[in-house]
C-alpha cells in the first residue's frame, strides 16, 4: 500500500508535536509518521519518543494510531530476533487488554491480530483468554479472532494448546451473533470434527440462526463435503432447509452450493426456484445479472431440468433494464421446447402489445429484441409463425427502422419456409403497406410482393398498391419543378448555418483526416409536399432511387408472371403493361431534374433500363432468370442458414463420451440402507454422469502447461515462473519462487509495475526463503480496457551475509487481446450498421506466404479468435471460381466492445494473395491491439 504525502514532514517536526500537550497535533503527526513508514521510510530516532509522550495518552484516537504505527515498524532485527525494545510495547498492549475502557480492549485484540512475533505474542495470552469472558459483545467478538489468528501461526498450537476446546465452550455459551459466527469459523478451520458435532447437535436450530452464522454452515458444508464427498448427503438436507431462509444472501449461497454439491433432479430443481425467486424479488439490476449468469450455468449443464422454470425465468422482462431482458431472452431461446412454445410466445405477444404505449420507456429497442426472440421461435418451430405474424406485421410502419426492419426479414423468412401462410401475409402485407415510411423496409415488401404473389388476383392487386403508393404521374410537374428550384435558391444561405458534422476518414496511406459533412435536408421538395403523399412517392422525391430501381423490378416480375399465366387478354395486358413502364419512365424522368439534392445513379440508371427493355421485348431466357433463378437463390441461402443453425445445435447438445478405463458404479449392488430419497437420487445422478462422461474434469495439464511463462533463467540466484490467468475484469498471477542458493534469503519481495490499463490491486508482502524453499506469491491485476498490456518487475532479497539487497530483473509479460474478445454473431444489418458509426480503422495490407484465399481466411479466423459471419459455401464458392474473397469477421470484448474485421483478398498472377484486412471498432485499443496480432500471425 503506497500513500503519498503533499508536504513531506521532517522527523524533528514529527517528534516536537508528540512531545506537545496538544491532542490534535498528536493525531496529527502520529498520522504522518505512519505515511511516512509506509512509504518505507525509517524513523528509528522516533520510537522512544513515542513510547514517552504517545503510549501514557488516553486519547482513543492516538491509541488506534499508535496500533498502526507499531504494526507498520520493522520488530525484528537482520538476523530475525526481536528488537529487545519491543519488550516496552508488550506491557504497553498487556495495559490496554486489562484496559477499563472496552473500546481500547477490543482495537488491541484486532491489532493482535496481524502480529507475528511469537515473542509479542506469548506474554500476553492469558489476558486475550480473560477476554473471551468480558461483559462486553465486542470485546469478546476481537478475542475469538485473536485467537484465531494466534492458533494459526507456526507455532500457534504451543502457544495455545486447548483453544479448540475454549472456543468451542465459548460457542456453547455465547449469545452474541458475530462472536458466535467467529467461534463456529474457528473451529470450522482448525478443529472441524467439533464445528460439526456442534451443528449436528443443533440442527434442529439451525434455521433459526441468524444469517451470518448460516454462511458460516455453508462454508463448513463446503469444506467437509470437498474433503469427505461420500458424506455429502446428510448436508444435502442442512442446505434444503436454509432454503427457507429470510435472508436472500444466505438463499443465494444455498442455490450455488446446491448446485457445487448435488446433481440430482430434484435438488438442481431447487437451486433454480430459488434463483428465479431472487430474480423477481430483487430490485438492484446487479443481483439480477449475477443470478441470471448462474442459471445459465444451470442451462448449460441441466437443461431439461431448467425448461420446466422457463416461464419463472420470463418474469425478469418486467425489469425496465435492456442488459436484464436481453440475457432473458437470450436464454429464453436456449430452452424453447414444444411443449412450452405455446406460452413463451403469449409472453411475447403480452410484452410486444405493452411496447405500443408511449411512455414505455426504450419501446423500440425493446420491441427490436422481441421480435428477433419471435423470430427465433418461427424458426424452430414453424407452426408457431401463424399466431404471431399478423400481430408483427401492425408494426411495418414503426418510427423505430431497426424493428420494422426485424419484422419484414422475418416475414420474408416465412414466406419462403411456410407455403401454407403465403396468402394471408401478402394480404396483410397489400393493407398495410401505405403505412410504411422506411425505405429499407419498403424495398424488402416490395420485393416479398413481386417475388410471392403467384395468382392473377394477387398480383393484380400488388400492381394497384405499388401504383397507390406511387401516386398519379408525372412525380414532378414543370411548375413544380421551378417552384422547388426557387426554394433551392432561396435555402442556398441557409444550407450553410445546418450543423456540420465532423469524423475522422480514413486515407489511402491509413494515416487518418478530419472530413467535415453538412447535412441538408433530405428533399426540400418532399419538406414541401403535404403530409398525404403516398410512402413511396415521398421516398423517390427524397432521392431515394435505389427504391426506384427495385419498384422497377418488382413490376417487372409481377408483369413477367402475369405474362406467364396468359389469364388476361392481350389488351389489357399490354394497357398494364405500358402503365408499369409509365411509372419506371417518370422515375427515370425525375432523376433527370435538376431539382433534387441526390442525381440518379447509374446503377438505378441501368436496372431501371433493363426492365424497360424487358417489358417492351420479353424473352425467355431473362424471364427465367427474373421469376426462378431469383427465388432458387433465396431458397438455398435459407436453407444454407437452417442447416449452420441446426449443425450448431447439434454440436452444442453432443455428449462427451467417457474414457475406456472409467469407474461405471452400479447402482442396484449398493446398499440404501439409511439413505434418503435424495441421497439415493444423488448417488444415482453422480453415478450416470460419471458413466456417461458428464463429469467436470480438472483443465488438461498440457493447457495449464502452456500458459506457464519462465520469469528468471535457470542460473539465477531467485527462479520464478508465473501461471497467469485472466478472467473478465480480472489477471491473477500465481508466481512460484524458489531459493537455489545455500542461504536464507530474508523479506524476499515480488515488485511488480504494469504498463497500459492494467492497475495492480495490491502489493505482495515479503517473505522469508530457506535454502531450496519454494514459494507461491499471488497478484491480482485490474483491467479496464482491450489494449495491449505490459506487466514487468523484479525479486528484491536480503542474504544473511550482506547487508546490501539484491535484484533479479524479470522478463516482461505481455497480457494478449485475445484474452479478452471471443466469437459472437451479430445480423448482417448490425454488423453494417457498425461498421458505418465506429469511427477508428486500422487496415493492415495482406503479407502471406499462403496462396489459397480460403485456407488463409482460415487462419485469420482462428488466430484471432473470431468469427466469420460469411457463410462457408460462399466464401469457397468465390474463391474457387473467381479468385477473390470478401468476409466479415465479429468478435465481443469482455468490456462490451464489438470488433469488426473486413477481410478482402484475391489471387494475383504469380499465385500470390494480396489485398487489406480491416478493422473497426468504437474505441482505439482494439483496432491496433488486433492489428498488430494479425500482422504477427498473417504468415504461415
Amino acid at each position: 500500500m503506497l500513500i503519498s504525502s503533499d508536504k513531506p514532514s521532517s522527523s524533528s517536526e514529527i517528534k516536537e508535536a508528540l512531545e506537545g500537550n496538544d491532542p490534535e497535533a498528536k493525531v496529527l503527526a502520529m498520522k504522518k509518521a505512519v505515511m511516512m513508514l509506509l512509504n518505507g521510510e525509517q524513523l528509528p530516532q522516533l520510537f522512544i519518543t513515542i513510547v514517552r509522550y504517545v503510549l501514557p495518552s488516553e486519547d482513543h484516537t492516538v491509541q488506534k494510531l499508535l496500533l498502526l504505527y507499531l504494526e507498520a515498524i520493522e520488530k525484528t532485527d537482520s538476523s530475525g530476533k526481536l528488537l529487545p525494545e519491543m519488550i516496552l510495547i508488550c506491557q504497553n498492549l498487556r495495559n490496554n487488554l486489562q484496559h477499563p475502557n472496552e473500546y481500547i480492549r477490543g482495537v488491541t485484540l484486532r491489532f493482535l491480530c496481524r502480529i507475528r512475533e511469537e515473542e509479542i505474542l506469548e506474554p500476553l495470552i492469558p489476558s486475550i483468554l480473560t477476554n473471551l469472558e468480558h461483559r462486553h459483545s465486542y470485546v469478546r467478538r476481537n478475542a475469538v479472532l485473536a485467537v484465531n489468528a494466534i492458533y494459526k501461526l507456526p507455532k500457534g498450537e504451543l502457544l495455545l494448546q486447548d483453544a479448540p476446546e475454549t472456543i468451542e465452550k465459548v460457542l456453547r455459551s455465547e449469545q452474541d451473533l458475530s462472536t458466535k459466527r467467529n467461534a463456529f469459523t474457528m473451529l470450522a478451520t482448525h478443529a472441524q470434527d467439533r464445528a460439526v458435532k456442534f451443528l449436528f447437535e443443533h440442527l434442529e436450530m439451525v434455521s433459526t440462526w441468524g444469517d451470518i452464522l448460516q454462511m458460516a454452515v455453508l462454508d463448513l458444508i463446503r469444506k467437509v463435503c470437498r474433503s469427505s464427498p461420500a458424506e455429502k448427503g446428510k448436508y444435502i438436507k442442512i442446505i434444503l432447509s436454509l432454503l427457507q431462509s429470510s435472508s436472500a444472501a444466505v438463499v443465494y449461497e444455498c442455490a450455488v452450493a446446491l448446485v457445487s454439491l448435488s446433481q440430482a433432479p430434484s435438488a438442481i430443481r431447487a437451486a433454480a426456484n430459488c434463483f428465479c425467486q431472487l430474480l423477481v424479488s430483487q430490485s438492484d439490476n446487479n443481483v439480477k445479472l449475477i443470478v441470471l449468469d448462474r442459471l445459465t450455468e444451470l442451462k448449460n449443464k441441466h437443461r431439461e431440468v431448467m425448461q420446466d422454470v422457463l416461464m419463472d425465468i420470463l418474469r425478469a422482462l418486467a425489469s425496465p433494464n435492456m442488459d436484464i431482458r436481453k440475457k432473458t431472452l437470450d436464454m429464453a431461446m436456449d430452452l424453447i421446447t414444444a411443449r412450452n412454445i405455446d406460452e413463451v410466445v403469449m409472453v411475447l405477444k403480452k410484452e410486444i402489445v405493452k411496447t405500443q404505449n408511449k411512455d414505455f420507456e426504450r419501446g423500440g429497442e425493446y420491441r427490436q429484441m422481441l421480435v428477433q426472440a419471435i423470430h427465433g421461435c418461427a424458426v424452430k418451430f414453424p407452426d408457431v409463425a401463424a399466431n404471431v405474424v399478423h400481430l408483427l406485421m401492425d408494426f411495418l410502419g414503426d418510427a423505430a427502422t431497426a424493428s420494422s426492419l426485424d419484422v419484414v426479414f422475418f416475414v420474408r423468412e416465412i414466406m419462403e419456409t411456410n407455403a401454407k401462410l403465403r396468402s394471408s401475409i401478402l394480404e396483410r402485407l397489400r393493407d398495410t403497406f401505405y403505412s410504411i415510411r422506411s425505405s429499407r423496409v419498403c424495398s424488402t415488401a416490395l420485393w416479398v410482393l413481386g417475388e410471392y404473389s403467384s395468382g392473377q388476383e394477387e398480383i393484380v392487386a400488388a400492381v394497384e398498391v405499388i401504383k397507390g403508393a406511387l401516386g398519379p404521374t408525372p412525380f414532378l410537374s414543370i411548375e413544380g419543378e421551378e417552384a422547388v428550384a426557387e426554394a433551392v435558391a432561396s435555402s442556398a444561405g441557409a444550407a450553410a448555418a445546418v450543423a456540420a458534422v465532423k469524423r475522422p476518414a480514413v486515407l489511402a496511406d491509413g494515416t487518418y483526416a478530419t472530413q467535415t459533412a453538412v447535412e441538408v435536408s433530405p428533399s426540400l421538395a418532399a419538406a414541401a409536399l403535404a403530409p398525404s403523399t403516398p410512402s413511396l412517392r415521398a421516398l423517390l422525391l427524397g432521392g431515394d432511387f435505389f427504391l426506384g430501381g427495385v419498384i422497377a423490378g418488382t413490376l417487372t416480375k409481377l408483369l413477367l408472371r402475369l405474362r406467364a399465366l396468359g389469364a388476361l387478354s392481350t389488351g389489357a395486358l399490354n394497357k398494364t403493361t405500358a402503365e408499369a413502364m409509365l411509372y419506371i419512365a417518370s422515375i427515370l424522368r425525375l432523376g433527370d431534374s435538376a431539382a433534387l439534392p441526390v442525381p440518379l445513379d447509374d446503377d438505378a440508371r441501368d436496372r431501371m433500363g433493363v426492365c424497360l427493355t424487358l417489358l417492351a421485348r420479353p424473352d425467355e431466357e431473362a424471364a427465367k432468370v427474373w421469376l426462378e433463378d431469383c427465388r432458387a437463390s433465396f431458397s438455398a441461402l435459407t436453407r444454407e442458414k437452417q442447416a449452420s443453425e441446426a449443425a450448431a445445435a447439434r454440436k452444442d447438445s453432443a455428449q462427451r463420451a467417457s474414457q475406456p478405463d472409467d469407474l461405471i458404479d452400479f447402482v442396484q449392488l449398493k446398499s440404501k440402507k439409511g439413505l434418503s430419497q435424495i441421497e439415493i437420487e444423488d448417488e444415482v445422478t453422480t453415478d450416470l454422469h460419471r458413466a456417461t462422461g458428464f463429469v467436470e474434469a480438472a483443465e488438461a495439464d498440457a493447457k495449464r502447461l502452456n500458459r506457464v511463462l519462465q520469469l528468471t533463467g535457470f542460473s539465477d540466484p531467485v527462479y520464478a515462473e508465473a501461471y497467469v490467468t485472466v478472467h473478465q475484469y480480472d489477471i491473477v498471477m500465481d508466481v512460484t519462487v524458489v531459493n537455489r542458493t545455500a542461504e536464507t534469503l530474508q523479506n524476499l519481495c515480488l515488485e511488480l509495475a504494469t504498463m497500459g490499463d492494467l492497475k495492480l490491486v495490491e502489493r505482495p508482502q515479503n517473505y522469508t526463503l530457506a535454502p531450496g524453499d519454494t514459494k507461491t506469491i499471488r497478484a491480482n491485476i485490474k483491467v479496464s480496457s482491450t489494449e495491449t498490456g505490459v506487466i514487468f518487475g523484479n525479486i528484491v532479497y536480503e542474504g544473511t551475509g550482506y547487508a546490501d539487497r539484491s535484484v533479479v530483473v524479470l522478463n516482461d509479460i505481455h497480457i494478449d487481446i485475445m484474452d479478452y474478445i471471443s466469437p459472437a454473431t451479430c445480423a448482417d444489418v448490425s454488423f453494417r450498421n457498425m461498421w458505418a458509426e465506429f469511427e477508428w480503422e486500422n487496415k493492415v495490407a495482406v503479407n502471406t506466404s499462403f496462396t489459397d484465399c480460403a485456407a488463409f481466411l482460415n487462419h485469420i479466423v482462428a488466430t484471432t479468435n473470431m468469427r466469420c459471419l460469411t457463410p462457408m459455401s460462399a466464401l469457397e464458392a468465390a474463391a474457387n471460381e473467381c479468385g477473390y474473397l470478401a468476409a466479415n469477421l465479429y468478435a465481443k470484448s469482455v468490456f462490451g466492445e464489438d470488433a469488426l474485421v473486413n477481410v478482402s483478398v484475391e489471387k494475383a498472377g504469380d499465385g500470390r494473395l494480396a489485398g487489406y484486412i480491416r478493422i473497426r471498432s468504437k474505441t482505439q485499443g482494439i483496432a491496433l491491439s488486433l492489428g498488430d496480432k494479425i500482422t504477427l500471425k498473417q504468415k504461415a
